[in-house]
């Protein structure tokens, strides 16, 4: 198996735990993406490649593997997953550009 499936497991094992301790919370959350990832006025392989670009953003490794997975068994292609990251990585450089514009200049000039 590889370090990406055992991270993957490991958080689906880890779910799977916190379920039955708290299945409401569980059930609850299971439910809310579920809805939300769904197909709808965006198609599910678009929300996929959004919730990769947070994932990457939220530096969160284990949903970067289950987004790309997920984005790819809803149809998208390596090119588009690698289109999404640079988006993501060009939303999150102005992230930080714009808190430099802001923030910095503020602490300069106080």
């Amino acid at each position: 198996m590889s370090q990406k499936s055992d991270k993957v497991r490991a958080y689906k094992d880890g779910i799977q735990a916190f379920g039955e301790s708290m299945p409401g919370v569980a059930e609850a959350y299971h439910d809310f993406t579920g809805k939300s990832l769904a197909a709808g006025e965006l198609d599910a392989k678009t929300k996929q490649l959004i919730a990769l670009g947070i994932s990457l953003f939220a530096n969160n490794e284990v949903c970067t593997f289950y987004h790309t997975e997920e984005a790819r068994s809803k149809g998208a292609t390596d090119a588009e997953i690698r289109e999404a990251a640079a988006a993501a990585a060009a939303v999150s450089s102005g992230h930080i550009l714009s808190q430099g514009a802001t923030r910095v200049e503020q602490a300069l000039t106080q």
